[in-house]
């Protein structure tokens, strides 16, 4: 039996978002779980909490679905041997909806009159309330708590004959983001939402196609990239070749621009823009905008680093690791005392004080959420003997939760939306604070501008312009995520 304890532990980076899901496929590779599960290794920064591997053979699917890190699952030739076949699909999750639990690990699957299906999904549906209770009514049985089980069901219940056009049956009754990757009996399918909101990208290894979240997934097993999958196009893989579908009414893409801030892994492409490149030239916008005279520029590691390098680069001023992180501290601590919670950044960061002492220090961050992190951060810099610390941050200010797959506090927990820059900077003791503008956030992706009547990106986390309707919540007032859990459960 399943161990169905709640998995979620105390995490000391919870000054952060924290990322969603990562989901990976490959069609017709002898090793196909191996692949899948050095794919999910590259993925694993998208989501650490649990992984799973689905995988067929021709008349059998088997699956392995656990808790933790991808390494700590999927390391022996035991494990990768059980699963078996050449198609095969995984998935890393950070839980955005359903609480941490293996019943809610993916890939999901289910066995239809069709045959088998397994899907695993990166986004959040913001109507799967909503339809949850309409299923339920009807009489189908939830086995999970999260959004991705609605899909399942409403292919169900589809009237139409093939996998293809049930899924496409089931993804117009829904709302919101999401890059799915499914395997059935004789295919493996990718989609995405009409919007594009969050990344999927298509690869070939010989003869061999993939799909997955980001092209650092596609070089860990040395396959090439061969495009990504376009905002509401559904890719059909199997023994005829590729196949594409365009099901939905075309729309302006509105990508995730939080992805180029911090989610994506800096070697990938996203969107035929290189991460890395991004991220530097955020930071060099930084110090056109809200330059201040220092000695040194420290980032805040690692996701401060590119745009550290980039602001030190325009500015001319040094740049230095003032701060060295500890990369061998996980990334929660399970039920620590008081005493050990306050400690907790020094787990993972120190400073490095022959380099700080006596100095004027820009620290650079790509973002500041409850600002706990970086009230310690500042403390920690201080203590070791800076004269001055002056804070960048390579993102507008967060004022609003995301509702498409990234795990955020509540409204009223994120500092910006109740605090100006001038009182957040008092708030973390820094001797002053800027955020990039959004319109410098635009120009750092390559838009000369952000366009306030319809946006480039989805940037509802800074701006509140919600590109897809949030269903579940009637108006009233918005949750920090949407969930499945009801009272009754």
């Amino acid at each position: 039996m399943q161990n169905t304890q709640n998995l979620r532990t105390t995490s000391f980076d919870d000054d952060h978002f924290h990322d969603e899901c990562g989901v990976f496929g490959i069609f017709r590779h002898r090793d196909a779980a191996a692949m899948v599960a050095l794919g999910l290794h590259a993925l694993q920064h998208r989501g650490q909490e649990a992984a799973g591997i689905v995988s067929y053979e021709g008349t059998q699917f088997y699956s392995h679905r656990a808790a933790g890190l991808v390494g700590d699952n999927f390391n022996s030739e035991d494990v990768i041997g059980r699963l078996k076949g050449d198609m095969s699909i995984g998935h890393t999750r950070y839980a955005t909806t359903g609480v941490a639990m293996l019943r809610n690990v993916q890939p999901l699957f289910a066995e239809f009159e069709f045959g088998g299906f397994a899907v695993g999904h990166n986004g959040n549906l913001t109507n799967a309330y909503a339809i949850r209770k309409q299923l339920v009514q009807r009489g189908c049985i939830f086995q999970s708590t999260t959004d991705t089980e609605v899909i399942i069901h409403l292919i169900a219940i589809s009237q139409f004959s093939n996998v293809v056009d049930r899924m496409i049956d089931a993804l117009h009754q829904v709302e919101g983001a999401y890059s799915l990757v499914c395997l059935s009996n004789n295919a493996m399918i990718g989609v995405r939402d009409p919007l594009g909101i969050r990344p999927l990208v298509l690869g070939r290894l010989g003869t061999a196609y993939i799909l997955a979240s980001e092209t650092c997934a596609l070089d860990i097993i040395g396959a090439e990239y061969v495009r990504d999958v376009a905002p509401g196009e559904l890719v059909i893989i199997d023994n005829d070749g590729i196949r594409s579908i365009r099901p939905f009414t075309k729309k302006p893409q509105r990508f995730c621009i939080f992805e180029y801030v911090y989610f994506a892994r800096p070697d990938s492409q996203v969107e035929n823009r290189n991460v890395y490149e991004v991220r530097k030239q955020i930071g060099m916008e930084l110090a056109r905008e809200s330059h201040i005279d220092a000695d040194v520029v420290v980032p805040v590691p690692d996701s401060g680093v590119p745009a550290a390098i980039g602001y030190a680069q325009e500015s001319g001023i040094p740049f230095d690791l003032g701060i060295i992180r500890n990369h061998y501290v996980g990334r929660t601590f399970i039920e620590p005392s008081r005493a050990i919670r306050n400690l907790g950044v020094r787990l993972k960061h120190n400073a490095n004080r022959e380099h700080l002492k006596g100095k004027r220090v820009i620290l650079v961050d790509d973002s500041i959420v409850r600002g706990t992190t970086s009230e310690k951060i500042v403390s920690m810099v201080r203590q070791a003997g800076a004269a001055e610390v002056h804070m960048r941050i390579s993102s507008p200010p967060t004022m609003h939760p995301c509702f498409y797959g990234i795990d955020t506090p509540k409204q009223e927990e994120l500092l910006a939306s109740h605090m100006s820059v001038e009182q957040i900077a008092k708030h973390i003791g820094a001797d002053s604070l800027a955020f990039i503008s959004m319109d410098g956030l635009y120009r750092a992706v390559g838009e000369t501008k952000r366009n306030p009547l319809s946006p480039q990106f989805c940037d509802a986390c800074f701006s509140g312009d919600y590109a897809i309707p949030l269903t579940d919540f009637n108006g009233g007032p918005v949750p920090a995520q949407l969930s499945l859990l009801t009272e009754q459960d």
